[in-house]
């Protein structure tokens, strides 16, 4: 079942290529859970089919990196862009992306959180596995409160214009 605005995210864990050893968080991958993140917080969540393809790379997160202090302005504690890549493939397009700061470049390698979403797109005969349908979404403390979702090959409705405009 795909999740719908009203629902709450589904357990699960996300992880993230740390450029710069903080405390708590080593340099390289670390692995968050879900709840814990988005607790007490307004996200806005994007996801995609995968990092480096033409219209992710060109489109979607730099309109995102363009609007995040607008939508930061609305309120948003944070930005993040979610992808069934590894770690160090989202850490390096999020540098060349330059996204370092502004958009969390969140991995989902296995697609757990995806299918856990209900998100999941079947790409296999095409040569890419199990990816992300594009998407985007605002939680507030974990409860999904937008959610956009693509039709197939489309950019549309998912851009960070989009939900910019849903914050009012």
């Amino acid at each position: 079942m795909t999740i719908k605005v009203g629902d709450r995210l589904p357990e699960g864990t996300l992880s993230e290529f740390i450029d710069v050893e903080t405390e708590g968080c080593a340099l390289g991958p670390n692995t968050f859970n879900v709840g814990d993140l988005v607790k007490n917080k307004k996200i806005a969540i994007f996801g995609l089919p995968g990092a480096y393809t033409p219209t992710c790379s060109a489109q979607h997160v730099p309109g995102y990196i363009k609007n995040a202090d607008a939508l930061k302005a609305k309120g948003v504690d944070e930005i993040w862009c979610i992808s069934v890549n590894d770690p160090f493939v989202m850490g390096a397009w999020g540098r060349q992306q330059n996204a370092t700061g502004v958009v969390r470049m969140m991995a989902d390698g296995s697609a757990k959180f995806t299918k856990a979403l209900g998100l999941e797109f079947d790409l296999t005969e095409r040569g890419m596995g199990i990816r992300s349908q594009r998407y985007s979404m605002l939680v507030e403390d974990g409860v999904v409160k937008q959610f956009n979702l693509e039709q197939p090959g489309k950019f549309d409705v998912s851009n960070a214009e989009t939900l910019l405009k849903q914050l009012g």
